[in-house]
């Protein structure tokens, strides 16, 4: 059974791969363009936690 990539991960995918066409020779490993688009896109948009809904105080 594949694994069927999320929004997210095809945001870091595209990302690292721009990283690592910028990169200068010697270019790093794909592991440390993943790490560094991960962050990146983490730091632009956070993830939501999960948790009750607050009710509307004005019901």
């Amino acid at each position: 059974m594949e694994h069927e990539p999320t929004a997210q991960e095809e945001q870091i995918r595209t990302r690292a791969y721009y990283l690592w066409q910028q990169a200068t020779d010697p270019k790093g490993t794909p592991d440390e363009y993943w790490e560094q688009a991960r962050v990146e896109i983490e730091k632009e948009a956070p993830p939501v936690e999960s948790g009750p809904i607050a009710e509307d105080p004005a019901r």
